[in-house]
């Protein structure tokens, strides 16, 4: 299973430098979890820089993948993944639903760069 943080999936959409690295978790949406943090930060992020229209269709996009809740389980964990790696919690959360799912993160946030389970690449 594979999870795409938010600036991957900003990344695919925008056709940025990195866009070909997240193609493959993307497009294998039968393997594809979307955790509901990332519909936020997706919407959110399409809403400023373009149009509410544009948003809704990246998070119709967005929604061919399994989408993950935060449950109060991930929530515990995100905490205390944040205090112990002392990251932001948007990125503990996206980790904490990496773990609970058996999921593989893939991202190009440098807080996630030497963390197992996790595929990185550096932002271009």
């Amino acid at each position: 299973m594979n999870i795409v943080d938010s600036s991957g999936w900003l990344e695919y959409f925008a056709g940025g430098p990195n866009a070909e690295f997240f193609s493959e978790p993307i497009e294998d949406t039968s393997e594809l979890l979307v955790p509901t943090i990332s519909l936020y930060e997706v919407f959110k992020r399409v809403l400023q820089q373009r149009d509410e229209s544009e948003a809704l269709r990246a998070i119709a996009f967005m929604q061919s993948g399994e989408i993950i809740d935060l449950t109060s389980t991930i929530a515990l964990h995100a905490a205390k993944i944040s205090t112990e790696l002392k990251i932001p919690m948007a990125d503990s959360v996206m980790l904490a639903t990496a773990r609970e799912s058996d999921a593989v993160l893939w991202t190009q946030d440098s807080d996630f760069e030497d963390l197992k389970d996790v595929r990185y690449t550096t932002a271009r």
